[in-house]
């Protein structure tokens, strides 16, 4: 069940993404205390937010070259010495009385850059510490570590702040956050055996970009999901996020209950995780695809008149769906995607499908007030469920089988062709050439 745990280098690792993604967790609250402390109000932390949110977005591609000509472990290394900086600086300067909007927009601007390099250099590591019938649960135990420090880190968080007066408060949580990317960094050096790209003449940023596109685009189920995600974010999560809790006000007892709402998600994602330590499903696509069904649940049953306990099971299906539809997801990717390649191919994958995420954001009370809240969450539902239909009727989608595929790296293609050549002949139709 933790196969992947008996790896010396990865027990290291898992152990600085837990403490870092826990740090990462707690920030948020702090953040917010310190915006607000500092006399900025709503509108001070909205920026300071985006300018958190608009680097990640803009360097993400950067981030997937540098992670493949460099290394996932070294961009990570950097990025989390980046953060551990940003959040140092931010917390100085609340203690020194010095934080400024414009300041802290500028760390935070600082800590996206971090997090912008470090998502697609994570991708693109975990294939080279672990060999690749162990991936599964690798991704499995990642998306546990992200679900229960989603849940403890704001709750921590909060209790810091809260206890610590004034700035002091939002100083420490800060101090803590850049601490544990402190403890990243010690445990990423600590890694002994992890292969590194072969040295070499690189072709240009924008050629690097280019052929990162190609090889994307080639890939026709990776377009799929990643289109139907882009979607998915403007038309579904986007409403949930900002209409759910206008629902759990006018019916389903206020913020406590989106507390619950939000909790019975996250318990529903490191279920979800567990669940899957230890499966190797032969189709894992197929099945990663299937549990995505699970995001219908709760916009529809935010747009019904169903009561607080039916939405909070709603949640935890979803949060499980997700879960498992991630961990499969990126396995397959991490299994089918060249190394030389996985850090360009992830960074296109999540621009596109993020890209209309903050446009959801932004339309989704206006759209609301014009269509009413019931209907568009409603919405959201039914194109998730024909989205997904569309999605499983892919030959492309039911066609990935783990046990033909394995692609780790360029390199090894000559000794792969055999292994590439069976499955593109025994496929219904050989449109994606890479995948």
């Amino acid at each position: 069940m933790f196969s992947a745990l008996s790896d010396r280098d990865f027990r290291w690792f898992f152990s600085g993404y837990l403490t870092s993604k826990l740090g990462t967790a707690m920030a948020p609250v702090a953040t917010a205390f310190a915006v607000l402390h500092t006399g900025a109000g709503a509108a001070g932390l909205g920026y300071v937010m985006a300018a958190r949110i608009v680097p990640i977005v803009l360097i993400l591609l950067l981030g997937g070259v540098f992670a493949d000509r460099l290394g996932g472990r070294r961009v990570m290394i950097a990025s989390d010495l980046l953060r551990c900086g940003s959040q140092t600086a931010f917390a100085v300067l609340l203690l020194t009385g010095h934080a400024t909007l414009p300041v802290m927009m500028t760390v935070s601007a600082l800590a996206g850059v971090g997090e912008g390099v470090f998502t697609p250099s994570l991708q693109a590591l975990i294939p080279r510490l672990l060999p690749a019938d162990r991936l599964g649960d690798a991704n499995a135990l990642l998306s546990v570590a992200v679900s229960g420090t989603g849940v403890a880190g704001p709750a921590l968080g909060g209790l810091i702040a809260a206890v610590l007066s004034g700035a002091a408060g939002p100083a420490a949580v800060l101090l803590t956050d850049a601490a544990s990317y402190a403890v990243s960094v010690v445990v990423l050096l600590r890694l002994a055996h992890v292969p590194q790209p072969e040295p070499g003449e690189s072709p240009s940023v924008l050629r690097e970009l280019r052929d990162g596109w190609q090889e994307f685009r080639s890939r026709s189920w990776l377009v799929a999901v990643t289109v139907q995600f882009c979607l998915f974010n403007a038309l579904v999560w986007a409403p949930y996020l900002v209409l759910g809790p206008l629902v759990a006000e006018r019916r389903l007892g206020g913020a406590g209950a989106w507390g619950l709402v939000l909790a019975a998600n996250s318990a529903g994602s490191v279920l979800g995780g567990l669940a899957l330590l230890g499966r190797r499903p032969r189709r894992p696509m197929l099945l990663g695809v299937v549990a995505t069904f699970g995001y219908v649940l709760t916009p529809a049953l935010l747009a019904s008149d169903l009561p607080l306990p039916w939405v909070c099971a709603a949640a935890a299906v979803t949060g499980a769906g997700a879960a498992i539809g991630g961990a499969l997801e990126n396995t397959v990717i991490q299994r089918r995607i060249p190394q030389e390649i996985l850090g360009r191919i992830t960074a296109y994958q999540m621009v596109g499908a993020f890209a209309l995420g903050p446009i959801g954001l932004a339309a989704a009370g206006p759209l609301a007030s014009v269509f009413g809240t019931a209907a568009f969450l409603a919405f959201g539902a039914v194109y998730q469920f024909v989205s997904t239909l569309a999605v499983l009727a892919l030959p492309a989608i039911r066609r990935i089988d783990l046990q033909d595929a394995d692609l780790p790296g360029l390199s090894d293609l000559s000794e792969a062709s055999d292994t590439v050549e069976t499955v593109i002949e025994s496929s219904p139709s050989a449109s994606s050439p890479g995948g």
